[in-house]
């Protein structure tokens, strides 16, 4: 794939990648994947910060399964593997994050709320047309806010986006654990 290395960007891919670089010392490769389309590439960078401080009542750990079971069920290993560093850091059990693996559509962590949360992203990731109002009523019955509900389903939906962008552009590798941990434009 053609892409614009970062010593030959200019006007908004320059400030996208300046951007990115702050945090990380240069842009990812996903971010160099779309620089064609610079201003695509600067939106994408601003969704991602925006998607990421959402506050809601879902913890960190709940966040990061959501990202993990999304990104392993849309067979993307560059956004599966972030989520997995990430899932280390915060404590998460290699065990669990490895039954998720396996069967990322059918969790089953032991946590009533956790697994309900996991259904819902398994489910809208994918068969999205099968979500039905009895789902957004287990989400409430396992102490969702209407406001938690929202967050988890633009993560959810994102992350089946940014997947979708990664693998249709034949984005394979795994993110370096540095990146992983820092990605979030500030």
């Amino acid at each position: 794939m053609t892409t614009v290395a970062p010593d030959d960007a200019e006007g908004r891919l320059k400030e996208a990648y300046d951007w990115q670089a702050e945090r990380l010392g240069a842009p990812t490769e996903f971010t160099q994947l779309g620089s064609l389309h610079p201003e695509l590439v600067y939106e994408r960078l601003r969704l991602y910060k925006t998607v990421e401080d959402v506050t809601s009542g879902l913890s960190e750990t709940e966040r990061l399964l959501v990202v993990y079971v999304t990104s392993v069920l849309n067979a993307t290993p560059h956004c599966a593997s972030g989520a997995r560093v990430k899932l280390s850091v915060h404590g998460v059990d290699d065990d669990l994050v490895a039954r998720l693996a396996a069967d990322p559509a059918e969790p089953a962590t032991g946590d009533r709320r956790l697994d309900t949360i996991l259904r819902y992203a398994a489910t809208l990731t994918q068969s999205p047309g099968r979500v039905t109002a009895a789902d957004i009523d287990q989400l409430r019955a396992v102490g969702l806010d209407d406001a938690d509900i929202v967050a988890l389903n633009d993560l959810t939906a994102y992350y089946n986006y940014v997947n979708r962008v990664a693998t249709g552009l034949g984005l394979r590798s795994e993110i370096p654990s540095e990146h992983a941990l820092g990605a979030v434009p500030r």
